[in-house]
């Protein structure tokens, strides 16, 4: 009888325990939520109904639910990592731009003052006047000041013509800043933020040759994913690989995105016949990756594919990326 009170009293305080556990999570999950920093509406609102509804689900205490929902919070706070780094960023570049637009602009306001218009006005008047004066030296006098006066004036036009001047290259210069980022962007992956294949064949042209191997990486899965849960999910899928795949590779390796289920690791060394740091990669990226869909983790899975191409000087630049385009192709 002692043994089943002292059973039934710890399966209890299990049960006690359990629900404060649970309770303690909800309500991390509950803070996150509510405490998570301002950013736009756009990516603040649905943040915190993903982890509302995460709450909701796990507020039935199953075991299942419960292990499923820690890849799914780790997930939503990693999603909104990203986007409130990408949202910092671009703010910081705006300030940036506004700032040094703001002070060319002040730089050339320094060095207008006054209200010339009002001036010019007043010495025409003046002149109007003089117009009547029968003691010539006193018109002298008075239209050797308004001449003065009127030079004054001019001058002021003219600054205030070198401010306007230097707005416009304010505003030009500040429009081949956006166009050369246009241009930058334009060579490099909008979702991996790797270099895209016109890049990376530029590359290996202008190379010497010897100086580098390739290793190549081709995945199946991406695609699927795509057409399984749509364009996010496939979004966040080659960027789960490509991070996983950096931490593989030296920490001077090009990479790039040779289309969208092919990618290219330029290393700039011969290949050390004995390594074998690109096959590993290949294992340890093959896999399901854990994605958000909607607030929810799902787990759309890789399978990579992986081969070394030597740049030997004898063959140039252009015989390397023909044996880059065969094993890509699965030619060979």
């Amino acid at each position: 009888m002692i043994s089943i009170q002292s059973s039934l009293s710890e399966l209890e305080r299990s049960h006690v325990q359990r629900a404060a556990l649970l309770d303690s999570y909800l309500q991390a999950i509950r803070s996150t939520a509510q405490y998570a920093v301002e950013l736009d509406d756009a990516i603040t609102k649905p943040h915190r109904q993903h982890l509302a509804e995460l709450a909701d689900e796990v507020t039935s205490g199953e075991t299942d639910v419960l292990v499923g929902s820690r890849a799914t919070f780790r997930g939503l706070l990693r999603d909104y990592r990203d986007k409130a780094a990408r949202y910092v960023e671009q703010l910081r570049d705006e300030l940036a731009g506004t700032a040094r637009a703001l002070q060319e602009t002040l730089d050339a306001m320094a060095q207008s003052a006054g209200d010339h218009e009002s001036q010019l006005r007043r010495s025409v008047s003046v002149l109007r006047e003089a117009s009547q004066e029968r003691d010539i030296g006193a018109l002298r006098t008075r239209v050797r000041s308004t001449a003065d006066s009127i030079e004054v004036g001019l001058e002021q036009v003219r600054k205030e013509h070198q401010l306007t001047v230097s707005q416009f290259l304010t505003e030009i210069r500040v429009l081949h800043q956006r166009i050369d980022a246009l241009e930058a962007a334009a060579s490099i992956d909008s979702v991996t933020g790797l270099f895209d294949r016109s890049e990376m064949e530029e590359r290996i042209r202008s190379a010497r040759a010897g100086s580098f191997h390739l290793l190549l990486f081709q995945i199946r899965g991406l695609r699927r994913a795509e057409a399984q849960y749509g364009s996010q999910v496939a979004y966040e899928l080659a960027g789960a690989f490509t991070k996983r795949l950096k931490n593989y590779l030296p920490d001077k390796a090009v990479l790039g995105r040779w289309s969208s289920e092919e990618f290219i690791a330029m290393v700039a060394q011969p290949r050390d016949p004995k390594s074998s740091a690109g096959r590993a990669a290949a294992d340890q990226l093959s896999g399901a990756y854990a994605c958000l869909l909607d607030g929810k983790t799902v787990r759309p899975s890789l399978q990579v594919s992986f081969g070394v191409v030597d740049s030997v000087s004898r063959e140039g630049a252009e015989r390397t990326l023909d044996r880059v385009k065969m094993f890509l192709t699965g030619a060979v």
